[in-house]
């Protein structure tokens, strides 16, 4: 039996390293470029690090310029960089995990709703 609720269905869950890591989390996934500041790897607790899945640091930067206007256009460039082939492979691996596991992927950004987090989820989900 695995920890999947629904047959097959891959579930993905969010939350922030800065959290206490919870036994309900299942893999965690860190999807930042950098290391958190002040989280020792122990106290993080993740069993991957998948900066590559992270968005282009042009493209972080142009968000970043006006980030209330930008959103939509950012999600779509973002998900277009997600279709590259080195990133394709990760997400592919990602998916095949959460056939059989929980997986939390786990982030230092305060505004998750407003990140690359939420739309990495809804890429993954194939919405």
């Amino acid at each position: 039996m695995t920890e999947r609720t629904k047959k097959n269905e891959p579930h993905f869950r969010v939350r922030r390293v800065y959290d206490p890591p919870s036994p309900d989390d299942g893999v965690r996934v860190l999807v930042d470029r950098l290391w958190p500041r002040g989280v020792s790897k122990e106290k993080a607790d993740v069993q991957e690090w998948l900066k590559e899945l992270t968005p282009s640091a042009e493209l972080r930067s142009w968000y970043h310029e006006d980030r209330d206007s930008r959103f939509p256009e950012f999600e779509r460039r973002y998900r277009d960089e997600l279709e590259l082939p080195d990133r394709v492979e990760e997400t592919d691996r990602l998916r095949e995990l959460a056939q059989e596991h929980t997986v939390t992927l786990v982030t230092s950004v305060k505004d998750i709703e407003h990140s690359h987090v939420p739309v990495l989820v809804r890429h993954l989900d194939g919405d």
